[in-house]
C-alpha cells in the first residue's frame, strides 16, 4: 500500500501478501448458474432487511470451498460469488471484521487451459493454481470494489507458519489489514505447497482453523455444499439427519463422516472437522453449514443457529499456545504411559521422562512435539525440553538421574506445563 514500510523483510521469504489496486475491466470467465439463495439489492453495502441488527461474532473467518464457488461444476459462479462478497461487505458495513479463505484457483486455472481442475497429478495442480491465482483475484477485486472495500491477497504455506516467527509475522500482517479496513483474501500456495512432504493444508479446511487460530477470531464459519454434518451420508442415505450442536468431537463424532469426499474437494468432511477440533480446541466456535442459505454469513455473525454448530471445548488460549496447539510445528512424537497420562490429563503435570516410554521422529531441544498414550492416541502437543536423542536416553528414568546420563541438566521436565496443550 502507498506509503506504508513491508513489516518484516523476512516475512516475504515465507508469506506472499499483495496489496490490490482497482480491477481491470472484467474478462468474463463465470458460468450464471443459480443465485444460490442470495438477494442484491445494488448499493455499497446492500443487505436483506432485517439482517443489520447486533452482531454476536465481530470477527468472522469464512472458508468458502470450491463446491460452493462453482456449485459443483468446472466453472466459477459469479453470481453466487457476488452474493458471497455482498454478505462481506454488509458485515464489514457493520462494524465486523471478515477474513476469506477462499479456494477456486486451480477450478479458474482449468478452465482457461481447458484442462479438469479434478486431476490429483501434483504438478498439473500446482500449473492450474500458477495460472487460475491472480484472475481469481481480479474477480474478488471486481466484486468488492463496488461496495468501497479495498482486498488484500495472502498465499500461504504450512512453512510459512511451523516457526515462531513466521507465525507472529503472519498474524502481525493480518491483524494490521484488520485495522485498516482491508479485507485479507488467504488462499494456500499451491505453487510451492507439495502433499508428499506433507506441506498441504487440506483443501483449506485445516488453514481456515489455522488462521482463526493466529487471528483470534469469533467464530470460524467453514461454507461447504452440504448443511452441515449428518448422522450418515445425506448423499446415499434418505434416512439422515442434521447434527445442530456438537459440544465435544469424539470417537462417534469422527464416524459420521466416513469417507465423504467429493471430486472437486481435497478434504471432504473428515478435514472439515479436523478443523473444527483444531479452533474450537482453542476457544473458537466453528459452524459447518450450506454456503447457500441466503445471507448465511449475515446471520451466522448475529448467532443465527444455521447449520452444525461446534461450541468451543476450552477458554480462549494465549497466541503462544494457540501456535502449539495448532500442531503444524510439530517434529515427532513422544508415547506416555498410563501414568503420565493420568497426571497430564487429570492433575495438568508436566511430562517427566519417567512417564515417556517411546520416541517417535527427530526434534530438537524448543520443538514442538505430540505426547500421545501407548496406544498412539494423541493427548497433548508442548515444547521439548531435550531434544530426541537425549529423550531417548533418559526416558523412564527419575529427574535425578538426568545430569548422570547426559552430562548435562536442562531441568527435571521432558515438556513443562507451561508448555504444555491438552488436545
Amino acid at each position: 500500500m502507498p506509503g506504508h514500510q513491508p513489516f518484516r523483510d523476512s516475512f516475504y521469504s515465507r508469506v506472499l501478501v499483495t496489496a490490490r489496486r482497482p480491477a481491470r475491466p472484467f474478462d468474463p470467465l463465470l458460468r450464471m448458474r443459480y443465485n444460490c439463495g442470495y438477494s442484491h439489492k445494488g448499493g455499497r453495502t446492500a443487505v436483506s432487511e432485517g439482517l443489520t441488527g447486533q452482531l454476536r461474532y465481530k470477527r468472522v473467518v469464512v472458508k468458502a470451498g470450491t463446491a460452493i464457488l462453482t456449485g459443483g461444476t468446472d466453472y466459477l459462479d459469479r453470481e453466487a460469488m457476488s452474493g458471497l462478497v455482498r454478505q462481506i461487505a454488509g458485515l464489514h458495513s457493520t462494524g465486523g471484521e471478515v477474513i476469506l479463505l477462499t479456494s477456486g484457483a486451480m477450478a479458474t486455472g482449468g478452465h482457461i487451459l481447458g484442462i479438469s481442475h479434478r486431476m490429483r497429478d501434483i504438478p498439473f495442480r500446482q500449473v492450474l493454481s500458477a495460472v487460475g491465482q491472480s484472475r481469481l483475484m481480479q474477480i474478488y477485486e471486481e466484486l468488492f470494489e463496488p461496495h468501497g472495500i479495498h482486498v488484500a491477497q495472502a498465499l500461504l504455506t504450512r512453512s510459512a507458519l511451523s516457526d515462531r516467527l513466521g507465525y507472529l509475522n503472519v498474524r502481525n500482517t493480518l491483524l494490521a489489514l484488520l485495522q485498516m479496513r482491508v479485507v485479507p483474501i488467504i488462499n494456500e500456495n499451491d505453487v510451492v505447497a507439495v502433499e508428499e512432504i506433507g506441506e498441504k493444508f487440506g483443501d483449506n479446511d485445516r488453514l481456515s482453523a489455522l488462521v482463526a487460530n493466529i487471528v483470534d477470531a469469533d467464530l470460524l464459519a467453514i461454507l461447504t455444499d452440504t448443511e452441515g454434518l449428518y448422522t450418515a451420508d445425506p448423499h446415499v442415505d434418505a434416512a439422515a439427519t442434521l447434527v445442530r450442536r456438537v459440544d465435544s468431537i469424539d470417537e462417534s463424532v469422527e464416524a459420521l463422516a466416513g469417507r465423504w469426499h467429493a471430486d472437486y474437494s481435497q478434504g471432504g468432511m473428515p478435514t472439515k472437522l479436523e478443523a473444527a477440533r483444531l479452533a474450537t480446541s482453542s476457544g473458537i466456535p466453528t459452524v459447518i453449514c450450506s454456503g447457500r442459505e441466503s445471507d448465511v454469513v449475515l446471520r451466522l455473525a448475529r448467532g443465527e443457529e444455521i447449520g452444525t454448530l461446534f461450541t468451543a471445548s476450552a477458554s480462549r488460549m494465549e497466541s503462544r499456545k494457540r501456535w502449539m496447539l495448532s500442531g503444524l510445528s510439530a517434529r515427532g512424537e513422544m508415547r506416555v504411559d498410563d501414568g503420565a497420562v493420568r497426571a497430564l490429563t487429570e492433575n495438568n503435570s508436566s511430562l517427566l521422562p519417567a512417564g515417556v516410554s517411546e520416541v517417535r521422529g527427530e526434534f530438537q531441544r524448543g520443538d514442538t512435539v505430540y505426547i500421545a498414550d501407548a496406544r498412539g492416541k494423541r493427548l497433548a502437543c508442548g515444547i521439548a525440553s531435550y531434544g530426541s536423542g537425549d529423550v531417548s536416553r533418559i526416558k523412564g528414568l527419575h529427574s535425578d538421574e538426568v545430569h548422570d546420563v547426559l552430562g548435562y541438566y536442562y531441568g527435571a521436565e521432558v515438556v513443562h506445563r507451561n508448555n504444555l496443550v491438552l488436545l
